[in-house]
């Protein structure tokens, strides 16, 4: 189904209209004269709208079209392209940034030669005769050429015969017809009669896939995405690519889809000069999720800013999902998602999805507000907080210091799915979560605070969704986005507990070195029982001095009556305190005693509105009514 989605979007794009050529950047352009002489290299370099104004912007080549690549180039004596390569091959020289050893580069440069000199034979034609000239005699030693010093290896060089002004040499009628009639009898033979698994035509199957390029993780050289390199790959006595009978046509197909899935600026094969619409989302250092629809639509224009929660980037309709609405977006399509990375000359496909848009929009919707929780983290000094928590911060919550390398790929894939297809999160997010939570408890930095948020959003979109699709095995309560005061799971009211013990001890020693939470919150959160108790003994005396401060005995009356009632829910009788919290229940400590602090910080106005939407919520919570009421 992969294939068929990809080989669709290529007929449906014009990506292989033209089968035999394809666009790519060309960053130097040799011009030669009509004897073979040498007029001097012409860089393509410029800077684009996207990096204007940048304080390094940086230039990029401009596309041609050229005669398609070598499905693959490697070993030792890797082939020579058509007319257009990299300087090791077109000059037998190295580059600054990549010496060679001229051995080798004098053999590809003669391999390079051949495949040119074989095409002027053939078609006599006078620019490409001029071309074999021009490297006949530089090769001879009859004149030197100096490369511009900024020349990298990867970038290609194609030659301009003078009188055609700017175009290439391999336009040049004759030498593409020539070029045309080598391809169609590069495949002969090549297990002819085979129905293609992709399009099901029957004819000549592919012996070489084309790369892909710019694989994330990847190396620059590309990576095939079906091949078959080692006996131990292959089966019932098939060769090689056998085992996966595709045509070449089929294969060039899937190969351009995805090249132009995965590049930034994908170029518009039938608008020269312009880039069609970008379709992948970088998830983590080294994977990347492409994703495409089977028809024009412009949810995919803003797919990946309402992922990220950009609100510049987004109309009006579609912010109503990161507030939980689903969008009117009545539209059929299909829907394909590929999340991909390139690992050791490989292309992994980490995950494959495909559903409708409509479906997918009304899923990213719960998504977002399953995801909806109280924040601790100020605004920042520029701005607001994002409308709602973007996926790369949720994942950069679940590592040290949030770090995009150490994303875990299939994490990464595996929390996009759930987001894309409504099923459940894994569990491995609510422990990753829950230990990042514990772990970085004390940092105090305004990303810190980010990223607990962010951590505290997927314990409670994980145990809200998992509820939802286990309610005959989960026994707490559906998490509200607010502190709730009629929870009544251990982990939650030992969550707030604690929260409530923290602020105690702020009021009556101010800032310490260590604070409870510093010191107990992972043993709180794992083995009630063995610290709660000491915490309470410590508590009386955090209470009897801050009770000496006019300016926080107040509040300090109030905590304390706040924590009776949260202490008096865990009855002596049956055992008070649970010696174990499972991880459910773990995750329900982080969500109380997150959602608690922000409810004891809140200032008058806030906690106003929130009494009078509460109105029979247990009295310690109810702090602006009076005692007789």
């Amino acid at each position: 189904m992969i294939l068929q989605a990809l080989y669709e979007l290529a007929q449906r794009e014009n990506l292989v209209d033209d089968p035999d050529f394809e666009i790519r950047p060309v960053a130097w352009l040799v011009h030669v004269g009509p004897g073979g002489e040498f007029r001097g290299i012409v860089g393509t370099h410029s800077i684009p709208e996207s990096e204007s104004g940048k304080k390094k912007p940086r230039p990029v080549p401009a596309r041609f079209r050229l005669p398609l690549r070598l499905p693959s180039r490697s070993g030792s004596k890797p082939q020579a392209e058509f007319l257009a390569d990299n300087a090791q091959f077109v000059f037998g020289l190295g580059t600054p940034d990549k010496p060679v050893d001229s051995a080798k580069a004098k053999a590809r440069a003669a391999g390079f030669r051949d495949r040119l000199a074989a095409c002027a034979e053939a078609t006599k034609d006078e620019g490409l005769v001029a071309v074999q000239r021009f490297l006949d005699d530089l090769h001879a030693g009859r004149f030197s050429v100096t490369l511009p010093p900024e020349t990298l290896s990867n970038e290609v060089f194609a030659f301009v015969y003078a009188p055609d002004r700017d175009r290439l040499v391999s336009d040049r009628p004759v030498v593409e017809a020539y070029w045309r009639d080598q391809r169609a009898h590069s495949n002969e033979g090549v297990g002819a009669g085979v129905r293609c698994l992709v399009s099901g035509k029957s004819g000549a199957m592919a012996d070489k896939h084309p790369k892909i390029m710019k694989l994330p993780g990847g190396n620059t050289a590309g990576a095939a995405l079906i091949s078959f390199n080692k006996g131990a790959f292959e089966s019932q006595g098939w060769s090689v690519n056998e085992n996966a009978p595709i045509s070449r046509d089929a294969a060039e197909a899937c190969a351009a889809a995805l090249n132009r899935l995965l590049h930034p600026t994908p170029a518009d094969p039938v608008r020269p000069g312009l880039t069609l619409p970008r379709r992948n989302y970088r998830i983590s250092g080294d994977t990347a999720v492409c994703y495409w629809a089977a028809s024009k639509t412009d949810f995919l224009d803003v797919f990946e800013a309402i992922l990220e929660a950009r609100e510049e980037q987004v109309g009006e309709m579609y912010r109503s999902v990161w507030r939980g609405r689903p969008v009117g977006v009545d539209d059929p399509s299909a829907f394909y998602a590929l999340t991909i990375s390139g690992a050791q000359g490989r292309a992994v496909i980490r995950d494959w999805f495909e559903s409708t848009v409509s479906a997918v929009a009304g899923k990213l919707a719960q998504h977002f507000d399953d995801l909806n929780i109280v924040r601790n983290t100020p605004k920042p000094q520029k701005g607001n907080l994002a409308p709602n928590f973007p996926l790369t911060l949720l994942l950069q919550s679940l590592t040290p210091e949030g770090d995009r390398n150490q994303i875990p790929p299939a994490m990464a894939s595996q929390l996009l799915q759930s987001a894309l297809s409504g099923r459940p999160y894994r569990v491995a997010i609510l422990q990753r979560a829950i230990e990042r939570y514990r772990a970085d408890i004390g940092r105090t930095e305004w990303a810190d605070s980010l990223r607990r948020d962010a951590r505290a959003a997927l314990v409670k979109a994980f145990l809200n969704r998992w509820k939802r699709f286990n309610p005959n095995t989960t026994s707490y309560e559906e998490i509200k986005p607010e502190m709730d005061p009629n929870n009544e799971s251990p982990g939650y009211l030992l969550g707030q507990l604690l929260a409530v013990l923290e602020r105690i001890q702020q009021a009556a020693l101010k800032d310490v070195n260590a604070s409870v939470i510093d010191r107990y919150f992972s043993g709180a959160s794992a083995a009630p029982r063995a610290v709660f108790v000491r915490l309470l003994k410590n508590s009386q005396h955090h209470a009897r001095k801050a009770m000496d401060d006019p300016a926080a005995a107040g509040l300090v009356f109030r905590l304390e009556r706040l924590k009776d009632e949260l202490s008096d829910r865990f009855d002596p009788k049956h055992n008070g305190f649970p010696a174990r919290l499972n991880m459910e229940q773990q995750g329900l400590f982080v969500l109380g005693y997150h959602q608690m602090r922000k409810w004891i910080w809140m200032n008058q106005q806030e906690r106003e509105q929130w009494e009078a939407v509460r109105p029979v919520a247990p009295r310690a919570y109810l702090w602006n009514r009076k005692s007789s009421e």
